[in-house]
């Protein structure tokens, strides 16, 4: 079966979410989308939003292979407001985090996914410029993610949706440390990986990332940088070694979606596909030769 490529809605995260964005990823050649669930850019609260979104994946024929749980109130331009942590030691604001992701989950009652990506708590390092609120450690408390990780997965099992908790550089999101969850904290529990080639680049040793998630990966998130920032670069814009990364990725047997998360930055998004499409292209290259 050939591999599957998709895009993330990420590339129009700064702006609200259109028919015509969807157009431009359908007509680049991809086959499945991953939405950002924020609500300024799509409002998973609004049934007449999510009835508009069911019509336009089926005028465009692209699969939502996933959504990614809500990680901030909103966006003003490219400014991040206030950030959700579902780690959080705040009792309050853990669960205002966890109803937020199970709003979202409510998309699959109409507009069915695979898969929720979930970030468990915020990041160290590489958060996006113009965050609001300054990042704490009280963010990332181990209990109070697992205590949301259960609450989550339960919801999202009642819509046939499985969660995948995203490789994130913070004390909680390493890979290794989300083996370690899954095997050791919450043995039994329906959840997975999603590998985050970029934040994996950022953290160390991507091809240790790969092979650590090889037992527990669903889905991902395809971008580059340069190994210090979370950029979102189109593949082969930073410093990631793809021949070795894909050839990991083979390696493993993962044969699902490939699912590239870049930013349009300050330019155009459409020359943005338009250099995704020919990243696909060495991709399926590479995928072939391996």
């Amino acid at each position: 079966m050939d591999r599957r490529f998709g895009i993330s809605t990420h590339l129009f995260h700064d702006t609200r979410l259109t028919r015509e964005h969807l157009v431009h990823i359908a007509a680049h050649g991809f086959e499945a989308v991953e939405l950002c669930a924020t609500r300024t850019h799509f409002d998973y609260r609004d049934p007449h939003a999510i009835a508009q979104l069911g019509e336009w994946l089926s005028d465009t024929r692209l699969d939502l292979h996933s959504v990614h749980a809500p990680i901030a109130d909103g966006m003003n331009g490219r400014t991040w407001l206030a950030p959700y942590s579902n780690a959080s030691g705040n009792e309050q604001r853990r669960g205002a985090a966890v109803a937020e992701t199970e709003a979202a989950l409510l998309l699959a009652g109409q507009c069915p996914f695979r898969y929720l990506v979930l970030h468990l708590g915020t990041p160290d390092s590489g958060q996006p410029p113009g965050t609001s609120r300054a990042m704490s450690s009280d963010d990332n408390q181990p209990a109070a993610a697992r205590r949301s990780i259960e609450e989550i997965v339960e919801r999202a099992a009642a819509v046939n949706v499985r969660v995948a908790l995203e490789v994130l550089p913070n004390r909680l999101g390493s890979a290794e440390a989300l083996v370690q969850l899954l095997e050791e904290d919450l043995d039994g529990l329906d959840a997975g990986i999603c590998l985050d080639y970029g934040h994996a680049n950022m953290m160390g040793d991507l091809d240790d990332a790969i092979e650590a998630v090889s037992g527990h990966l669903l889905t991902t998130h395809v971008h580059d940088n340069r190994g210090t920032r979370d950029e979102h670069l189109v593949p082969f814009g930073g410093s990631i070694n793809w021949d070795v990364a894909l050839m990991e990725t083979q390696k493993i047997g993962y044969d699902g979606v490939m699912m590239f998360e870049v930013s349009g930055g300050s330019g155009d998004p459409v020359d943005v596909l338009k250099r995704c499409a020919k990243a696909r292209e060495r991709f399926e290259r590479a995928f072939v030769t391996f």
